[in-house]
């Protein structure tokens, strides 16, 4: 008989929640205050009357528009080529009869540990030397080298825990190992692939430092550069950078809506054996 939770389990839920949550809400509150309630005194939860100026301003200021749509064909470029290439790669090393399996995780997850910018050098030049600067391509390759190795190790969890029966059954009735992964492997891992898909897109969409030092014209920026870029010398309009964090995470949360039956599948489908 499973147990009722008690109202010290709600009340340290609620407690929680609001922790977490706190720093959106306090973006969300700041975004529509009127400009000189911000800076106000005392604190105050709420201004003297709700204010979309912040807004008007964060797309009027700044082209964000570009930037969103520059950092969604990145981020959605990025997350093709690094999935399509990372099943590949998790089905051969998990799947297929090759040597040295556990070698070549390894240095899947060693080559992850390098910090973005211990290697920012030899990428700069060489993205710089093929004439990729201010492109899409200069930093989606960029971006598949850091989510790749990622990819890579949370797929091959997910390909470990589909049983080889089935495997071998396709190879019974004729199947070569392409079409085993195309018709049954790569549909019983939907939940996993999707989850990936969702974690690079979402590292690609929030990087920084490759973006900001590969594509320095204003028109190719993506959002994390963008939104940096509204503070000058001798102010922070915190007004219009909440409005622009606000503008530029509802995207996100569409998406990990429209997606939360998949990815949560994703996450717990390794969780129940048997």
């Amino acid at each position: 008989m499973q147990r009722k939770a008690g109202p010290w389990f709600y009340l340290f839920l609620i407690v929680f929640v609001f922790l977490v949550m706190f720093p959106f809400l306090w973006i969300f509150l700041t975004s529509i205050k009127p400009l000189g309630d911000i800076f106000g005194s005392p604190f105050a939860w709420f201004g003297s009357g709700i204010s979309f100026q912040s807004y008007e301003s964060a797309l009027t200021t700044r082209p964000l528009l570009r930037y969103m749509l520059n950092s969604f064909i990145v981020s959605g470029a990025t997350t093709i080529l690094a999935i399509g290439c990372a099943a590949f790669t998790a089905y051969a090393v998990t799947r297929l009869p090759i040597r040295f399996k556990s070698v070549i995780l390894g240095v899947v997850l060693a080559s992850s540990m390098f910090p973005p910018i211990a290697i920012i050098s030899p990428i700069y030049d060489f993205v710089t030397d093929f004439g990729l600067r201010n492109t899409y391509p200069g930093l989606v390759i960029p971006y598949i080298t850091i989510s790749l190795p990622l990819a890579i190790w949370i797929l091959a969890t997910f390909f470990q825990n589909i049983p080889y029966s089935l495997e071998e059954s396709a190879k019974l009735d004729g199947a070569t190992p392409f079409q085993t992964f195309r018709k049954i492997i790569l549909p019983l891992a939907a939940p996993g692939v999707f989850t990936t898909a969702i974690l690079v897109f979402i590292a690609a969409w929030n990087e920084y430092l490759f973006a900001l030092t590969i594509n320095t014209k204003d028109a190719m920026k993506t959002v994390p550069v963008g939104i940096s870029l509204y503070q000058s010398q001798y102010s922070i309009p915190w007004g219009d950078i909440t409005a622009a964090t606000v503008l530029v995470t509802i995207p996100i949360v569409i998406i990990v809506l429209i997606f939360q039956r998949r990815i949560v599948a994703g996450l717990t489908s390794g969780s129940v054996k048997g």
